[in-house]
């Protein structure tokens, strides 16, 4: 049964940003610093648009936290758009000026964005309201709330990476990274590159996609290091741990396709190649000579490190646009241009680090319960001691 939960609330130029994280134990120790250091980190990278330059994401904590600790009840965030004072006239919850509000009315729907479906699906007349809350601009209340299950997933050792794997097409014949590719990550760098060496090949390509009114898409991978084994489930299909991190990944905005592993090359040839090696160290730890299966099998953590990566498509927001309809007129009608980023990986890999953790987070409180830390790591312990005991 789920443990952690996260709605969130919103709009892209509304006032701002909640997140409600229920399911967290009590008495988790709440670092602020951790915390806004995630959400610099989203708003970091080359080839991201003006909106980056006005907003100063702050992740205001307004329940379920005391002195510094988890209390059981839900943690509550509220973060400010310090935009919406451009865009009060438009996006004011009680009242609206009708006439700039039709200034800003989108009625001819990009496409690759959820305009023209969720126009259809709420029967809207002005796409504005689905592309406001469609806005990638959500992903920073996931990103607080991932913040804090990456705390709880500290309590068991285990940390979690990011980096951009590749863009456009530069970087995509790298082999699949590890932990050790990603602890070189620099977070200061124009892209944050697991390849650094591409990186400058890299920024002249934005800078000649932005010239050109268009946009990249590219691959993050994203590394949970030291997972435990036993997490998840291979006894219902909806329990399966790889099925859960999947559907998470792919909610992060225009992600098309998630990889565990190195799942691609090894649909290419014959088992024994894809395949990882089982052996048992002196010391009696269970190990894998390859980590081909991403730290999973059978929907469970097999204590290797958790390996995903995420393709995501170009933005779908073009300055040039693509051919499509006018509402109005159901006239042929070039698609719209809102302000937009050229690429977004660098953010892209931050966000996937979030619900990557909220996953895990959730698979370590299903494993061990408790409503406190301290009967959550007591469960912790006593699990890995037996692991360490077992086949005995």
């Amino acid at each position: 049964m789920k443990r952690l939960r996260l709605t969130t609330a919103g709009e892209s130029h509304g006032p701002g940003l909640t997140a409600v994280l229920s399911g967290l134990p009590a008495g988790l120790a709440v670092d602020s610093e951790f915390i806004a250091r995630d959400m610099r980190r989203r708003m970091h990278g080359y080839g991201r648009g003006h909106r980056m330059q006005i907003e100063q994401d702050e992740a205001v904590i307004r329940g379920g936290v005391r002195d510094g600790e988890t209390l059981g009840s839900p943690v509550t965030f509220w973060i400010e758009n310090r935009d919406f004072e451009n865009w009060r006239e438009v996006m004011d919850p009680y009242r609206v000026d009708p006439d700039r509000a039709e200034k800003r009315r989108l009625k001819s729907p990009r496409p690759g964005h959820a305009d023209l479906a969720g126009g259809l699906k709420y029967l809207r007349r002005d796409l504005r309201d689905v592309l406001e809350r469609a806005s990638a601009r959500e992903s920073a209340a996931r990103v607080a709330a991932g913040a804090l299950a990456k705390l709880l997933l500290a309590q068991f050792g285990v940390e979690i990476r990011s980096g951009v794997r590749y863009l456009g097409a530069l970087g995509a014949d790298r082999p699949v990274p590890d932990w050790s590719d990603l602890e070189k990550v620099d977070d200061t760098s124009p892209l944050r590159a697991i390849h650094r060496d591409l990186e400058p090949q890299m920024v002249e390509l934005v800078d000649r996609t932005k010239k050109d009114g268009d946009t990249l898409g590219g691959a993050v991978t994203v590394i949970a290091h030291s997972v435990p084994p036993g997490w998840g489930s291979y006894v219902h299909w909806d329990e399966k741990l790889d099925g859960r991190l999947a559907q998470a990944l792919m909610s992060v905005p225009a992600v098309k396709a998630i990889e565990f592993g190195s799942a691609l090359e090894a649909s290419k040839g014959p088992g024994s190649a894809a395949h990882d090696a089982i052996e048992r160290t002196s010391e009696g730890a269970w190990q894998r000579l390859t980590n081909r299966a991403g730290g999973l099998e059978g929907g469970v953590t097999n204590g290797e490190d958790v390996v995903a990566t995420a393709y995501k498509k170009p933005i779908s927001t073009l300055r040039t646009g693509l051919p499509s309809v006018d509402l109005d007129t159901l006239e042929p009608h070039r698609s719209q241009y809102e302000r937009s980023d050229v690429t977004a990986l660098p953010a892209a890999g931050v966000i996937a680090e979030a619900m990557m953790a909220l996953v895990l987070a959730d698979a370590a409180l299903e494993k061990y319960g408790g409503d406190s830390m301290e009967e959550v790591l007591l469960h912790f312990n006593a699990s890995r001691e037996r692991q360490r005991r077992w086949p005995g």
